[in-house]
């Protein structure tokens, strides 16, 4: 069972910066995907979020050095979403997914590894971003 807590963020200039860069980097992942997943289908081959995974992993993301200053569990979900979505197209469930504009709806998934991430008080531990306070809606 999980637990759903709705809360806002107080951030100082520095945790903004990091979001606005996560956030950036999950649009640039999911675009570059989909930009690859087209390209794939429209020369005949059969993508697979799998397939498109291991190729960043190797091929693409040790081209881009500012990826490695950034949590690479951003990357994961943002790749583990689109191959969600792609297969939610194929069933006929949802619309093709389109790509990210950068303002509208920019959003990022981060998780702490499996572990629990640690919330005492108004203070809540974010990885990569830190120590953050929170204060409810």
């Amino acid at each position: 069972m999980q637990k759903v807590i709705k809360t806002q963020l107080k951030l100082n200039n520095k945790q903004k910066i990091l979001m606005v860069q996560n956030a950036g980097y999950s649009r640039w992942v999911s675009n570059w995907v989909l930009r690859m997943w087209s390209e794939a289908t429209r020369v005949g081959l059969k993508p697979s979020a799998n397939k498109l995974k291991k190729f960043y992993t190797n091929h693409v993301k040790p081209y881009h050095p500012w990826q490695s200053q950034l949590s690479s569990r951003v990357d994961q979900f943002a790749l583990m979403h689109l191959g969600e979505a792609f297969t939610r197209f194929f069933q006929g469930v949802a619309k093709h997914p389109k790509f990210n504009k950068k303002g509208h709806h920019d959003s990022f998934t981060l998780d702490h590894c499996g572990k629990a991430m640690t919330f005492s008080g108004k203070r809540l531990k974010l990885p990569f971003i830190g120590i953050v306070s929170t204060y409810k809606i």
